[in-house]
């Protein structure tokens, strides 16, 4: 590959802080509240225009989709999400869960109010681009912006890019899915014009279950046999029907997925049709899946159009502000996460929360219907070497394929970050690095902010 030199220069240092949180996703947010909760001088800086990653930025709004009535669900910041946008008005009852979804677009004025509240310092609009390290510890980062390169430094840094960017540069060891194995990428986007009760009206008549996932296309998955008889707002018949009239092309003959909600005034929202794959990554793959993607997501509009009623009159809303991604780099880890952890209620000394036993992914679906959960553990989020006074939150902590289609759920991400964002606080309180940190203080802090550790 062909090289050009750039020059050495000097970077303006444009803001310090004690603990700085690098992406603003459910990890990086809760990461960020809890840090400055617990005392310390916080920042948060994010690559777009609002914060809120997944829910905002992609429109994931099930943010607990999974919960049924024995579910034992996490506690602290990540139900704080959805009980705040509850009462600002910023949710509305999911369909298969007891849960709320969270409102894609109000969202972003939550997560403000809660940053405000908390009195984090927010710093939109900048990019991560390079760690700095001086003797062995991470000082800080550079970013890119509008206005070009800026150094913010910092005592504590945690990584919530979602993909261990800081880690990864940092030379923390990181690993990946061979491309091919990794779970597929979302196109989200939603609906307007619905008419909701001709809509509703044909779910009820045909209702469609977990078991419907596993039947005839790209949406393949084995359960555990107790979610088969669920309701699930599934959809496959429009679109097959579609490709019968010939109104969808042989490459999406395989296209299905799920509805979020829809509103008295027609929004139906959380679409989750489209799906290729693509490594997060890679600049190329995600300029290839953004076009594709709107493509195939606007052949589903159509689909949807001529063949599901209530639809007919509907169009295109908007589409997420970016991709889905739900599988890249996770970190090599003082504890890697695994199957057996996650299937097996495993117990940790050094938990950080619990997250139930809700796997999503790599063909695997269970929904917790029996209570069963496990722990999160702190070693986790620690990489096993690089640059002191780094940890890394969400779903890029340690662990195989099955416990990533765990952790990598949105709540169980919360969970990670609140645990992140304690433990910079009381590291800079101890004057220890995060692998030296007193786990009993980070466990008594985070039931004091809620959390639930056993």
């Amino acid at each position: 590959m062909r090289t050009i030199h750039e020059p050495a220069r000097d970077i303006d240092v444009v803001h310090a802080c004690d603990v700085l949180v690098v992406g603003s996703g459910p990890a990086g947010l809760a990461a960020a509240l809890a840090s400055a909760r617990a005392g310390a001088d916080t920042t948060l800086v994010e690559r777009y225009g609002c914060f809120g990653g997944n829910i905002t930025q992609v429109g994931v709004e099930g943010f607990a989709w999974y919960r049924q009535a024995a579910t034992i669900d996490s506690e602290g910041i990540g139900p704080e999400f959805e009980t705040r946008a509850r009462a600002m008005g910023a949710a509305i009852p999911e369909p298969q869960s007891i849960s709320h979804a969270l409102d894609a677009e109000a969202f972003k004025y939550v997560a403000d109010v809660l940053v405000g509240e908390a009195g984090v310092h927010p710093m939109l609009h900048r990019m991560f681009v390079a760690p700095i390290i001086e003797d062995g510890c991470i000082r800080g980062i550079i970013t890119e912006s509008k206005a070009g390169r800026e150094a913010i430094l910092a005592r504590r840094v945690i990584d919530a890019s979602g993909d261990a960017d800081v880690a990864h540069r940092a030379g923390a060891p990181t690993f990946a899915t061979p491309k091919a194995e990794m779970m597929s990428v979302s196109v989200m986007f939603s609906m307007c014009g619905v008419d909701k009760a001709a809509f509703m009206a044909a779910v009820e008549a045909d209702p469609q279950t977990y078991a419907d996932w596993a039947k005839d296309g790209e949406w393949s998955v084995t359960t555990s046999g107790k979610e088969d008889a669920l309701f699930s707002p599934f959809l496959r018949k429009p679109f097959q029907a579609a490709h019968r009239a010939g109104l969808l092309p042989d490459n999406l003959a395989t296209i299905a997925g799920t509805w979020g909600t829809v509103s008295d005034q027609g929004d139906l929202t959380y679409l989750n049709m489209v799906h290729m794959t693509c490594d997060g990554t890679n600049p190329d793959d995600l300029t290839r899946g953004e076009i594709e993607g709107r493509s195939a997501a606007m052949a589903a509009i159509a689909a949807l159009r001529g063949f599901m009623p209530g639809c007919g009159q509907a169009k295109l809303r908007n589409f997420g502000m970016t991709l889905g991604i739900r599988d890249t780099r996770k970190i090599d880890a003082v504890y890697n996460l695994t199957r057996q952890d996650v299937l097996g209620q495993a117990r940790f000394d050094d938990s950080i929360g619990i997250f139930p036993e809700f796997i999503d992914g790599y063909g695997l679906l269970i929904i917790p219907t029996t209570g069963r959960y496990f722990h999160v553990p702190y070693a986790a989020l620690l990489p096993r070497a690089g640059p002191r006074n780094l940890i890394v939150a969400g779903r890029s902590i340690g662990g195989d394929k099955v416990s990533h289609a765990a952790v990598r759920n949105m709540m169980c991400c919360a969970v990670a970050g609140q645990g992140a964002g304690v433990a910079a606080a009381v590291s800079l309180r101890e004057g220890v690095d995060f692998h030296r940190v007193n786990i009993a203080a980070v466990q008594a802090e985070l039931r004091r902010q809620g959390a639930r550790i056993a």
